[in-house]
């Protein structure tokens, strides 16, 4: 086939979905992750593509295998953020045309089981229960297309599949109404969503490895507060996302929205960027009038159909000026 007419504009190809579990023992305190890692890369690989060229191929079974060695040997394995650094950089590092790295890694939910009987957070050193569906996710991307000495980082962290819910202080009215709406207007309803959020920070610049290996990974000494380095950022976008959910009294899924993301960037002087996606969970009063039985009116609205489609969905991304 001729060449004429096409020509390879984008490559990019890795490891999806290697699964890692990570024990890390301090004495008899253990910690564990749960980590999903995708891990793509991008440089001087179109001979693979266009020549069949398999010399420029780093395997993605090779991919694989050097993610469980960095779980192994990295010391910044139990935060998301600093692992997904850590093996990006030593991918750019270690293959001189390999240009770019992009690592997602999805952080599944352990948490400690509490010791029953025992006043304030007294937990098992050993023991963990899976602590529902949400997920902590980081996506960094390393690029050293200036130079192995030049390698910068883009990191994007969030979370997913966080389920809440509230039955009360939310509201819904003065929307549109023309001969298209049925909605009616309520002062109280459940609200219900699956929170997706998504935070940026800027670029950082990553110091070259300086031993043979390329295996080591420093973090600075001083830790900007609110910065990709600090680990206390996604804890407090945690606790304003919910704090904020159960607290507002919401006139719509759209200015609850707002006000968590406003907080985010206030409470976090690193964070350039917030984004939310709000999918609504819709609760649907059951109508009984026909038993005799008030189930409509808000205040007296006791069962409910929960509905999965269609459902509304609110985006938005607030910005640092």
């Amino acid at each position: 086939m001729s060449d004429e007419f096409s020509y390879l504009s984008a490559a990019r190809y890795g490891k999806d979905k290697i699964r890692v579990f990570r024990v890390v023992r301090e004495g008899k305190w253990h910690h564990v992750v749960e980590y999903n890692v995708q891990a793509l890369l991008e440089g001087d690989i179109e001979t693979s593509y266009t020549e069949a060229d398999n010399s420029v191929v780093v395997a993605t079974d090779s991919i694989k295998n050097i993610t469980y060695y960095m779980a192994k040997v990295s010391p910044h394995v139990l935060n998301p953020e600093r692992f997904a650094l850590h093996l990006g950089t030593h991918l750019v590092s270690k293959y001189p045309h390999i240009h770019k790295a992009f690592v997602t890694v999805e952080q599944l939910r352990w948490s400690r089981i509490p010791i029953p009987g025992f006043q304030g957070t007294a937990e098992y050193s050993h023991s963990f229960i899976r602590d529902g569906d949400e997920k902590r996710i980081v996506k960094v991307e390393i690029d050293a297309s200036k130079g192995k000495d030049k390698i910068t980082a883009q990191v994007t962290s969030g979370i997913s599949d966080l389920l809440v819910l509230k039955t009360t202080e939310s509201a819904f009215s003065g929307f549109v109404r023309d001969k298209y709406t049925t909605l009616k207007e309520v002062d109280d309803r459940i609200l219900s969503t699956s929170i997706d959020l998504t935070y940026t920070f800027p670029p950082i610049d990553i110091p070259k490895p300086a031993d043979a290996d390329v295996e080591q990974f420093d973090v600075p000494s001083q830790i900007p507060p609110g910065s990709v380095w600090d680990t206390s950022v996604p804890a407090s976008a945690r606790k304003i996302t919910l704090s904020t959910f159960a607290s507002d009294n919401s006139a719509s899924v759209q200015a609850t929205l707002y006000r968590m993301a406003r907080l985010i960037l206030t409470e976090n002087p690193g964070v350039q960027t917030v984004s939310y996606a709000l999918p609504n969970k819709h609760y649907i009063p059951v109508d009984m009038s026909y038993l005799g039985v008030e189930n409509l009116v808000p205040s007296q609205a006791e069962v409910f159909m929960p509905v999965a489609a269609p459902s509304g969905l609110i985006t938005a991304t607030v910005s640092r000026k």
